[in-house]
């Protein structure tokens, strides 16, 4: 099967990853649970879906370096794959993408996060581990910006998950490297093409945390993704990524241009076999911004706790208004009961061998004896008739 077989096969499935690896069988995510649907790949086989996606010279420099990063569309589905080198050889790991971007409601968040939106200028993090949506989030935040104000947004991101069409507001995507060589380049750039919203894929280094601090400063609104499991978490990563002789001047900052932190993980809703965001949110009021000023991070999880009057949610909270929700919206790609082969594969048992059938005895030689017969010609009869 070519690889738009296997994406197919994977949407109808309604699952969300698709791995697929050299002398192991092709294996999808569904609802969060791993099932291998097929025999194992070929090597070879692997290796040509892979020259296929990059061509001739892309697959030179993934040779170099062992992955490589893109975002194609693919049987009519938009995928975000990471091809990299094992010990098996080569292996494709393809992230499935709605066709088109979510509104808030869509993606199942709290209608409050629409606030966050809001603001003229600061910084807003979205925050969690891999694979728990914070694409889709962020996705969803710039559709609400999209749709009810004229702005200037420019995203710089690694690969280019989702593409945008301007509704009220201009949107400009850039991807690292296609169209810059790093994410700090792009941030300086950014800042000279007169943008009202920035959208950070990933703070990795502390130089692009740095360059984002600094924006959200100089009056722009940003929006960024950082790996981490709670709020306190995010922040505390991002300040100790500095020297420490300059945290406490970047922890001044951050609380001064810190908009709101929302930190998301996935829960699988039983009743509607449905995996949907669960979420802490931290906004910053003035005791969350005196908690960081002074590096008091393990105290953000009780100023969350305190402040729901503020807009804050904790996960408890949060998950007691996802108990009461009703209307949830299911994603057009997930299927409410997945067929049968999401199981996992095995090898078809063959059908089991029937002893070899006797043939029947033959009948009885029915032969008269006559007084006068010669007993060498009956001798001679009875041989014949047994061969």
């Amino acid at each position: 099967m070519m690889l738009a077989e296997w994406v197919l096969k994977a949407r109808t499935l309604g699952a969300s990853d698709l791995h697929l690896q050299a002398g192991t069988p092709v294996v999808v995510r569904v609802r969060g649970e791993l099932s291998p649907i097929s025999e194992l790949l070929p090597a070879a086989r692997v290796a040509e879906m892979g020259r296929e996606l990059l061509g001739n010279e892309q697959w030179e420099q993934f040779r170099e370096r062992g992955s490589a990063d893109l975002s194609i569309n693919v049987a009519g589905t938009r995928c975000r794959v990471n091809l990299f080198q094992t010990v098996r050889g080569a292996a494709l790991a393809v992230r499935l993408l709605t066709s088109s971007t979510n509104t808030l409601k869509s993606s199942n968040l709290h209608p409050d996060l629409s606030k966050l939106t809001a603001a003229q200028t600061g910084l807003v993090i979205v925050s969690g581990p891999t694979g728990c949506g914070k694409s889709t989030t962020l996705a969803a935040m710039i559709e609400e910006i999209n749709a009810s104000r004229a702005r200037n947004i420019i995203t710089i991101e690694s690969p280019i998950e989702y593409l945008y069409t301007n509704n009220r507001s201009f949107i400009r995507q850039r991807e690292v490297p296609t169209h810059s060589p790093s994410y700090e380049q792009a941030i300086i750039d950014a800042l000279r093409e007169n943008p009202d919203v920035l959208v950070i894929g990933e703070m990795r280094t502390a130089e692009a945390m740095r360059l984002t601090l600094n924006a959200a400063e100089t009056g722009h609104l940003v929006l960024a993704t950082m790996h981490s499991s709670t709020c306190a978490e995010a922040l505390n990563r991002m300040c100790m990524s500095f020297a420490a002789e300059i945290q406490g001047s970047i922890r001044a900052q951050v609380a001064d241009c810190l908009v709101a932190v929302v930190c998301q993980r996935l829960e699988y809703l039983q009743d509607y076999q449905l995996r949907v965001p669960l979420c802490e949110v931290l906004m910053a009021s003035s005791n969350a911004k005196g908690t960081i000023r002074g590096g008091a991070f393990s105290q953000l999880a009780t100023v969350i706790q305190s402040g729901g009057e503020d807009g804050m949610w904790s996960f408890d909270r949060y998950r007691r208004w996802m108990d009461q929700k009703r209307d949830w919206v299911m994603p057009s790609r997930q299927v409410a009961n997945p067929p049968m082969d999401t199981q996992p594969y095995t090898t078809p048992t063959p059908p089991p061998v029937a002893p070899p059938t006797r043939k029947p005895p033959e009948a009885p030689v029915d032969i008269s004896i006559d007084e006068n017969v010669d007993l060498a010609e009956l001798a001679r009869k009875i041989e014949k008739k047994i061969r």
